[in-house]
């Protein structure tokens, strides 16, 4: 048989050569995805992985093969490796273990790792689907996810936080959270504006306008900071510097419902009183905003004030609809019809959805007992009362200042002190403050001298501490003992202490307490304090540790430590130990 020749060298022309390396295997692994052939997708993943093994890409690609086939531990294992050794700014594995440990059902585990991803992760892809997986995890553990932060979304949380603590009348404690937040997010306006709110219900005017400023500069057009300004300016009798914000603000028509809102209550503080119905009226025009008792009451009185009596009738009947309990909309009510009766003269009625000053005091002094507990705590009184000490008539103020006499809480003497030391105030108003706070400080430095004594159980506490200097900071009975007692108590449960460290976390803590009023609302943040106080008193004493070894027994996040951490040593009378980051 006789045939061509082939040389070798000519076949070997003719020959393709295949450059094995971790893209070829890719390829090959995604078309096997495609077709459905998962075994061979994660052999080529595999061999991908051994070509580069320092691409964290592929080894999550080879753990979301795992997690396909139900192989969920292995595919976690490969995660947290990305994370321990390769690269642990891939954040985005904590969700993909979050997945898995749901998928076992494990779901303290799934919280843990969603919480951190949560906290770390800076570009928030996976955020849909984690508040899905949190509403899922919120049914089954059935309680709320311990989360402080949420990273992506700039301070979102703190920021909650802290309007929650301005609505409940507590203006230092929301300062001081809104001031370590600016550092960190200089361009969040909204969280500048309401640490301007905090400074003004606290009395400290000057910082209030310079953050304004800080937020205008940065943003000319910022509605609520024009707002708030207004009200400043107006606090301060600058009527031409009001004037020229009215003309500004009058001309915006927002579409926003809170900027609606906002722009509504201001230009009522300011006066405005039918342009702040005009905007109240289109709120409750609004499916969303409809059925607030509190708006409904704050457009009858723009409409009172613009004598639309009809309209303030109709608007107060609603009220009462809306939220039946309440006297207010009866006491207006009643009120009005004594004007339309010509008994009485009408008067501006202010924008607040509680009854008036006097009305409240009269009640109070029917109980015999001073102001009811239910009534102390209830934030929208608190607030009336910080805002009549500073914008209210003669009269006002000193039943103010004596009212919050009979609160007395930490609050309340920061309030009068700040009032006290406002210069300009009227001399015998600064004097029933003085007096007041005078008798708050003996009640409580009695209180504390008991309190301290056994504010811990089983330790050493005069060892810890000098009685005396602990009276002077004061305010250590603002909680009862108990209270206080978890954290000290999770900080010595978890941490099997030796003696000498124990009584340094005591140290520690009653020195924060008795500087600050720490928020325990629940189980994040004892657990927080905790951890904390652990890891300062451990570097107090050089004993090794870092913020993530504290955190993975606490169930916490390493930056959760830190920032509790941070805290108490700020406030704490102590020096950044050795070692300390």
């Amino acid at each position: 048989m006789k045939g061509k020749l082939v040389r070798t060298e000519d076949h070997l022309a003719n020959i393709i050569p295949i450059h094995l390396d971790a893209s070829f295997f890719f390829e090959r692994a995604v078309r096997s995805l495609d077709r459905n052939h998962v075994d061979k997708a994660l052999k080529y993943f595999r061999k991908a992985v051994e070509y580069e093994p320092e691409n964290p890409v592929n080894h999550c690609n080879m753990a979301g093969i795992l997690s396909e086939k139900g192989d969920y531990e292995a595919s976690n294992s490969i995660l947290a490796h990305v994370l321990d050794v390769i690269d642990p700014s891939m954040t985005e594995c904590y969700f993909y273990m979050a997945n898995n440990f749901a998928n076992m059902d494990q779901f303290e585990e799934a919280e843990r790792a969603l919480v951190t991803y949560l906290e770390e992760d800076s570009q928030g892809q996976f955020m849909t689907e984690a508040e899905e997986m949190m509403e899922l995890l919120y049914y089954e553990l059935d309680r709320p996810a311990k989360l402080n932060r949420i990273k992506s979304r700039k301070g979102v949380v703190e920021h909650d936080q802290a309007r929650e603590l301005l609505e409940e009348g507590k203006f230092a404690q929301a300062a001081e959270l809104l001031e370590g937040m600016s550092p960190d997010y200089p361009d969040y306006f909204a969280a500048r504006n309401n640490l301007a709110l905090a400074y003004y219900y606290m009395g400290l005017f000057t910082k209030a306008k310079e953050t304004i400023a800080e937020v205008l500069e940065q943003e000319p057009g910022n509605l609520h900071a024009l707002c708030n300004l207004a009200i400043f300016y107006q606090n301060e009798n600058q009527t031409d510097q009001v004037l020229m914000l009215i003309k500004k603000l009058r001309v915006i028509v927002p579409y926003q419902n809170e900027q609606v809102y906002k722009l509504a209550t201001t230009m009522g503080i300011l006066g405005q009183h039918d342009a702040a119905y005009t905007h109240f009226r289109r709120l409750l025009k609004n499916e969303e905003t409809a059925g607030d008792p509190a708006l409904a009451h704050y457009a009858a009185v723009a409409a009172y004030n613009t004598e639309r009596y009809d309209m303030a009738k109709r608007l107060w009947h609603y009220v009462n609809k809306l939220d039946p309990g309440s006297e207010v909309a009866s006491y207006y009510l009643d009120d009005l019809e004594e004007v339309l009766q010509g008994l009485q003269e009408p008067s501006k009625l202010s924008y607040h959805y509680h009854l008036p000053f006097d009305e409240q005091f009269r009640q109070w002094e029917d109980y015999g007992n001073g102001i009811p507990d239910e009534m102390k705590n209830d934030p929208l009184i608190r607030s009336s009362f910080f805002w009549a000490l500073r914008h209210g008539d003669h009269a006002t103020k000193l039943q103010v200042i004596h009212a919050l006499g009979m609160i007395g809480d930490y609050e309340v003497r920061q309030a009068l002190q700040s009032f006290i030391n406002e210069p300009g105030e009227d001399p015998d108003l600064v004097n029933a403050a003085q007096h007041v706070l005078s008798d708050l400080q003996i009640a409580k430095g009695y209180e504390q001298e008991a309190s301290v004594s056994h504010l811990f159980s089983g330790g050493d506490i005069d060892s810890i501490r000098n009685k005396d200097q602990a009276l002077n900071r004061g305010n250590l009975s603002r909680m009862e003992a108990p209270h206080w007692q978890v954290v000290v108590d999770r900080a010595l449960q978890m941490s099997e202490a030796r003696a000498e460290l124990q009584q340094e976390m005591e140290r520690i803590w009653i020195d924060y307490v008795s500087r600050v009023h720490p928020e325990l609302s629940g189980s994040k943040q004892i657990e927080g304090w905790a951890a904390g106080l652990e890891y300062l008193a451990s570097k107090n004493h050089s004993r090794p540790v870092t913020y993530q070894s504290v955190a993975e027994r606490y169930g916490i996040s390493a930056s959760t430590v830190s920032k509790y951490a941070r805290q108490l040593l700020e406030i704490c009378s102590t020096t950044p130990p050795k070692g300390y980051s």
